[in-house]
This record gives C-alpha cells, sequence and structure tokens, in this order.
C-alpha cells in the first residue's frame, strides 16, 4: 500500500474515531440509565408513584428490577407479577407486554452500538498508543478532544430542544422508534404510564444528558492537558 493510501486510510480512521465518540458516550450513559434501579427509585418517589398505582414501595422496587433483568435476558415477552392489596397479578397487559417488547429492541440497539462504537474505539486508541511514536499520541489526544467537543455541541443542541419543548421531542422519537401506536397508553388504566409518567423521561433525558456531558468533560480536559503539556515540553526554555 502506497504512503498517500496509508494517509487517507489514517485520516478516515481518525475521523471515524471522533464520530464513534459521541454514540460511544451516549450510548453508554443510556445503557446506564436503563440499568440504574437508584433512577427507577427515584422517579417512583418524585412522581408519588406508589399512591398513583395503590403499590407499595417493595413492589415498585420489584417491578423495577424485573423490568432491569427482562431488558437484559433473552425473552421475548415479559411476565412480572407484583402484590396489590395482598392479591397478586400480572402487573402488564398484552398491550404493554407488546411495547415492551419494541422498548427491548431499542435497548438492545444500543447495546450493539455501545460495542461496536467501543471496540473501534479501544483498537484505535491501541493502535495509537503502541505504535510508539509520540505524534501518534497526538494524534490520538487530539481525536479525543475533537470527539469530545462534538458530543458537548450535541448535548448543547439536544438540552436546548429539550428545555424548550420536550414534549414535541419525546413525541417524535415514539413516531420515528415504533412502528405501530402501543406507545399511547391510557394512564388511568395501563401500569406501565402511571410507573413511568412523562415527567421521568424528562428526567431520565437528563439524567443521560448529565452523563454523557461529564464523560466528554473528563475525556476532552485528560486530552487537552496532554496536548498543554506536549507543547510545553517540546519548547525549549
Amino acid at each position: 500500500m502506497g504512503r498517500q493510501n496509508l494517509r487517507i486510510l489514517s485520516i478516515v480512521a481518525k475521523w471515524l474515531f471522533i464520530l464513534c465518540l459521541p454514540i460511544l458516550l451516549l450510548t453508554a450513559s443510556i445503557a446506564w440509565a436503563a440499568n440504574s434501579l437508584w433512577l427507577y427509585n427515584y422517579g417512583f418517589d418524585k412522581y408519588n408513584v406508589s399512591q398513583t398505582t395503590g403499590l407499595a414501595e417493595i413492589e415498585l422496587e420489584k417491578a423495577a428490577k424485573g423490568l432491569i433483568g427482562y431488558f437484559n435476558s433473552d425473552e421475548d415477552y415479559i411476565s412480572l407479577t407484583v402484590v396489590k392489596d395482598g392479591e397478586p397479578f400480572e402487573l402488564f397487559n398484552q398491550r404493554e407486554v407488546i411495547h415492551l417488547k419494541d422498548v427491548k429492541g431499542l435497548f438492545w440497539l444500543d447495546y450493539r452500538l455501545l460495542l461496536g462504537t467501543l471496540i473501534y474505539a479501544l483498537a484505535y486508541a491501541g493502535v495509537s498508543l503502541f505504535w510508539r511514536r509520540k505524534r501518534y499520541w497526538r494524534r490520538l489526544a487530539w481525536g479525543v478532544v475533537g470527539g469530545s467537543s462534538l458530543t458537548l455541541a450535541l448535548m448543547l443542541a439536544l438540552g436546548i430542544g429539550t428545555l424548550l419543548n420536550f414534549d414535541q421531542l419525546f413525541l417524535q422519537f415514539h413516531l420515528i422508534s415504533f412502528a405501530n401506536e402501543l406507545w399511547m397508553l391510557d394512564p388511568t388504566q395501563d401500569y406501565l404510564i402511571m410507573l413511568f409518567p412523562q415527567g421521568f423521561w424528562y428526567d431520565a433525558a437528563l439524567f443521560c444528558g448529565g452523563i454523557t456531558t461529564g464523560l466528554a468533560v473528563i475525556l476532552g480536559g485528560v486530552s487537552g492537558g496532554y496536548l498543554r503539556f506536549a507543547r510545553r515540553r517540546a519548547v525549549p526554555w
């Protein structure tokens, strides 16, 4: 392979790395949120879900753990039994069960994107670090700074959209993500929407945005610090 081809390949690999970072950080934060029992319990407490559903807090936690377990299992459909007024019953009806299968598909798509971008990012970083040439280290650091900056720009745009009109963004997300209308549930009868009112999803969006932003700031800050340190060492006194 000629020098020119190697240079082109290097540039393409660098830009792929930069573009991978926002996807990696965002999908990591979504996976974190989907598996955060604390976030579920926080929403239950904030929105008085125990009073809305008539379920005791221990049953709500059982439901949260059941959902987390289902999202990470190979089961097609969820079957979750809780106790209300001393009587056990199936928490979700057929419409909710089918919708949760669709939701699980989105989470698994998130996991696949997370895994794919993580593998590429680690491979690119590994090649750069073990190439034993400091200019490749600087190139990696610049790539991280670029990817982190792109992530922060994306989070800023999404944050502004969330603050200005979250309801519309939430609606558009459902219209794009689901090929059916099973997500249109009755808040007076369907437990899924009683467990997770729209306010919960607003908080979850802020949680994911905060985690993504924090990770981008840390990675960008460390890489920027390295570049500054390397530049100072390269300048003779």
